[in-house]
């Protein structure tokens, strides 16, 4: 097997780094930091092919599932999509009235459909559940 010397996987590691910021996906990220550490190994211990391989290859799973903790203590790439389940449990008050069973409130720079019981605007309402994009509330 051909020798590669450690700046190989230093430009390999850039490469992949580099392909990051082309096509995002957080994945190839960790292989780049996995290389660019593989040609860091290889330079100061002078690894052999089949070794730098295999140093390769574990440093790759590694860094993905540091990568993958990471991601997913600071809610990960879903975080835009769990912004209803946060509300569930807490009360706001009205905006306007709730109509019909029917109504709108404003949570910051967004407006909620809700249902639930008529209740007058300024009410205060606590929402009980998320169906779909509509918040449903209940008195309190």
């Amino acid at each position: 097997m051909p020798a590669i010397a450690p700046w190989m996987w230093f430009v390999v590691g850039l490469v992949l780094v580099g392909a990051e910021t082309i096509a995002p996906g957080v994945f190839l990220l960790w292989l780049g930091i996995a290389a660019i550490l593989t040609g860091a190994l290889a330079g100061v211990l002078d690894l052999s092919p089949q070794a730098a391989l295999v140093a390769f290859a574990l440093l790759a799973l590694a860094s993905v599932a540091l990568g993958r903790a990471l991601t997913r203590s600071r809610g990960g790439p879903d975080q835009l999509n769990r912004r209803g389940r946060d509300l569930v449990g807490r009360s706001f008050p009205l905006d306007g009235p709730l109509v019909g069973g029917e109504g709108r409130i404003r949570l910051g720079d967004s407006v909620w459909r809700v249902v639930g019981p008529d209740a007058p605007a300024g009410a205060s309402v606590r929402v009980v559940r998320l169906d779909g994009a509509t918040l449903v509330v209940e008195p309190g």
